[in-house]
Formats: structure tokens, C-alpha cells, sequence
């Protein structure tokens, strides 16, 4: 998750995707405008539409690349872990590292749900935001499973436990600014799976 200025030797693609990377968690999707992301990514109008047919196509791949974002933070995470309970810390870790990365104008809580707050009900980007926490509650429920040896209804109640838990801490980690919120509910998940 890197926030750059745009680099000549980028194409006009990634730079398009880097502008608008930042100005939709910035300003949100419907508070910036085509000429923002153009402007930004420092490329001519056409150039947008020779990569994406629409603004919607566009925020479509933001959200397939924030969601790929949070992946690779897990992933790098889920490195380090040796055991299950430390495969469900490390989604509660790469949610930290999300809060605690330097945006441009602050940590306002998880892009993903930013987004799909403005989009109508119906909306294919709506659809990727639900598909990506079904994701990460997966995840859980997988590392949950082995921790509670087999039990999958078990786990996946525990699963879905702790995403409403990190979803809650994220939520109010926005409101904040900073990943402390997410600290204290990769504590109470810890506290939780002492239990088990």
C-alpha cells in the first residue's frame, strides 16, 4: 500500500489507478471527479478512457486493488505465524498495519467499507466490498478450525465473532485515526481463543 506521486516511466494505467488510489480514500468516491483523478495521475482525459470504459469500471479495479492490498499485508503477516492462533492474529495484524500506514491525510477507516457506503445498494463494487469480508472471515474460520481441532461449527461462529469484533475496531480505529482500537480487539481475540 503505497501512495506515490505520479512516475513517468509508469504507465498511464497505473497512474490513473495510483491518482485514484488516493483521492477515493481522500475524498470518497463521489466527492472526486474524473478531472481530479486525470489532474492528479497527470495524463490527458482520453487516456482515462482508453483504460476504463467508465468512473464505475475505474472504481471497480480500486476496489479489486485495495482488497489485493490487504492480502499481501495479511500474507506477509501470516509469514511470521507458527501456530493457528497466530494465523488469526495475523489478520488482526495486517488490519493494524492498515490503520497505522502514513495516508496522505490520515487513517479514516477501511476503504473498502468507505466505498461501498457511497454506492447504491445494488452496485457491483458493493458486491466486491461483501465477497472481500467474506474473505477475511474465511480466513479466520480457517486458522479457527485447526485451533479448535476440527470443530467448524465452532469456528465459524467464533469466525464471524471476531469480524464483527476487528469490523467494530476498525470502524471506530477510522473515527480515531489510528490502529489502537485494532490493538485492543486483537487482545480481546486473544482473550476469546484462550477460552477455547
Amino acid at each position: 500500500m503505497t501512495e506515490k506521486k505520479p512516475d513517468a516511466g509508469e504507465s498511464a494505467r497505473d497512474r490513473l489507478l495510483n491518482a485514484a488510489r488516493v483521492l477515493f480514500y481522500n475524498d470518497g468516491i463521489a466527492g472526486t471527479g474524473i478531472d481530479a483523478v486525470v489532474k492528479r495521475a497527470g495524463v490527458a482525459k482520453k487516456s482515462l478512457y482508453n483504460n476504463f470504459a467508465s468512473k464505475a469500471e475505474l472504481v471497480e479495479t480500486y476496489l479489486h486493488l485495495r482488497h489485493d492490498e490487504w492480502l499481501s499485508l495479511y500474507q506477509r503477516r501470516l509469514e511470521a505465524a507458527n501456530s493457528p492462533l497466530e494465523g488469526v492474529l495475523a489478520v488482526f495484524l495486517a488490519y493494524e498495519d492498515h490503520a497505522e500506514y502514513a495516508y496522505e491525510r490520515g487513517f479514516r477507516g477501511c476503504g473498502l467499507l468507505n466505498a461501498a457506503a457511497e454506492l447504491p445498494a445494488d452496485a457491483p463494487g458493493r458486491q466486491a466490498v461483501r465477497r472481500h469480508k467474506e474473505q477475511v472471515e474465511s480466513i479466520l474460520a480457517t486458522h479457527l478450525i485447526e485451533l479448535t481441532r476440527g470443530d467448524e461449527k465452532r469456528a465459524t461462529l467464533l469466525a464471524k465473532h471476531l469480524a464483527f469484533l476487528l469490523e467494530g475496531a476498525m470502524s471506530r480505529a477510522g473515527l480515531e485515526g489510528n490502529g489502537d482500537c485494532v490493538r485492543q480487539a486483537r487482545s480481546m481475540a486473544i482473550t476469546l481463543m484462550e477460552a477455547l
